[in-house]
């Protein structure tokens, strides 16, 4: 299917999806999701032969996005993602009369979603992005990552089998996901992999004749403070915790904890761990080589020392750099997707809280400390919470919960829009626009903001 072709079919099928009821579209959602799993033994196959990833992560990953695809057919049913509100006329207003006025949010057309080269599952062709688009009522064209195209096609055929005609399709090649983003039929696009991937791809969707939003996730360092009290009473812990986190996956997880903030002595417990940590395979060539080149920059950075630099490229490494030398080199805070940590050992803890502050957006930042300093610590959290978008105490980045509660975006670059996330229920917001319909007739209101509610959507009325 060329990329014309595919957005075409999308927007003829725009209007139809977005008018299904919702216990229809819930279960074309349930259906799809029922479909991947009778597939399931066939899609892991696939999916181990081309990411290298070991069957129990990939069959979790597929557990999770069947999940997610359930859970948001659970929010269409329920109908408040549509946010209806009635406030009927009322000729006292305080600031007038007020007119018939009704407002709902309402599916903003074909969606363009870039699959990832890190979750063949739950971040590619059937994923979040994939759910929450559908879940709004939007159809959706995905661009397939060529690093699982197999299984990207096979579950594009499961996928689109068991939705309506042109609700769904399927593009590859990098020419082919550009000429797709700039299709004049195209409402949005989401994307979740490299900044400088993102950024190309959102410059084209800001510069077309009409642009369109460009929801990208495009990575962090997720900075991590260790407390000189925390290090003192759970040195050997906190050490296990990060090593076990950093090295999840191989490191190739968006929330990898790569930087550290820390008292010197925590070193000591961190370098045998990483040392010892074996090496895993990597998703592809490409993002080996990445790790490998971006690891050797890194270690040449003024000021960086490397404490754990196997000779076998793929094995973990550990860097550190005194606090001052890393304030002064704005370039240390680079991404290294991998499992690289660079731990930044500081003096007084008073001065982390400047470094955090000109660190660029994050998706997540870390706090782990003792429970009786929470009250002493709130510049610092203050300062974390202003950088990142998910902030955690005493806990790992690395596992993002598919939940209503779920933040997983943050200030730029770690998103190009950090008043939305890519996970959880909230997902679905990126794809809804408001309309407010003013003394509108009632037979051309849209289901939701009907009197009669065929939908039974819940109504907020004034």
């Amino acid at each position: 299917m060329t990329p014309d072709q595919a957005v075409t079919a999308a927007a003829s099928a725009a209007a139809g999806w977005a008018g299904t009821p919702p216990a229809a579209r819930a279960e074309a959602l349930e259906a799809v999701a029922a479909a991947l799993e009778a597939a399931r033994a066939e899609l892991v196959a696939l999916a181990a032969a081309e990411s290298h990833l070991p069957d129990a992560r990939l069959n979790g990953e597929l557990t999770r996005t069947t999940f997610q695809l359930g859970l948001f057919a659970e929010l269409v049913r329920e109908g408040a993602l549509h946010d209806a509100r009635i406030d009927r006329p009322d000729p006292g207003w305080p600031t007038g009369p007020r007119p018939d006025l009704r407002r709902y949010r309402a599916p903003i057309g074909p969606v363009l979603v870039f699959a990832a080269s890190n979750f063949p599952f739950a971040f590619s062709v059937a994923g979040g992005d994939t759910a929450a688009a559908l879940a709004a009522g939007c159809p959706v064209v995905v661009k397939a990552h060529p690093g699982h195209p197999r299984l990207s096609r096979r579950t594009a055929e499961i996928v689109a089998k068991a939705l309506p005609e042109g609700v769904f399709g399927l593009v590859e090649g990098e020419a082919e996901g550009v000429e797709a983003l700039r299709h004049p039929a195209l409402a949005a696009a989401a994307f979740t992999g490299s900044e400088r991937g993102g950024l190309a791809l959102a410059r084209i969707a800001a510069e077309r004749p009409v642009p369109i939003p460009f929801y990208g996730e495009l990575g962090s360092v997720n900075p991590v403070v260790v407390t000189p009290r925390a290090a003192a009473a759970r040195g050997r812990e906190i050490a296990e915790g990060y090593v076990g986190s950093l090295t999840l996956g191989a490191g190739q997880f968006c929330t990898n904890p790569g930087l550290l903030f820390a008292p010197a002595s925590l070193v000591e417990h961190l370098t045998p761990l990483v040392a010892g940590a074996p090496a895993a395979p990597m998703l592809n060539e490409r993002i080996a080589a990445g790790f490998v080149d971006t690891a050797a920059a890194l270690a040449e950075r003024p000021g960086v020392r490397r404490v754990v630099w196997p000779e076998d490229v793929l094995r973990p490494r550990l860097l550190t750099m005194e606090l001052a030398a890393f304030r002064a080199d704005e370039g240390a805070a680079r991404e290294c997707f991998g499992p690289l940590g660079l731990v930044v050992t500081y003096d007084d803890l008073a001065d982390v809280a400047d470094a955090v502050a000109a660190l660029p957006g994050q998706l997540t930042a870390s706090l782990h400390a003792e429970p009786d300093e929470a009250a002493d610590l709130a510049a610092l959290a203050a300062t974390l919470v202003d950088r990142s978008g998910r902030v955690l105490w005493n806990q790992w980045p690395t596992g993002v919960s598919v939940t209503s509660a779920m933040q997983h975006g943050g200030p730029f670059p770690a998103t190009t829009a950090p008043l939305t996330t890519s996970v959880g229920t909230a997902a679905v917001e990126r794809f809804l626009r408001p309309v407010a319909f003013q003394n509108w007739p009632p037979e051309l209101l849209p289901e939701p903001l009907r009197d009669d509610n065929p939908w039974n959507v819940p109504q907020r009325t004034g």
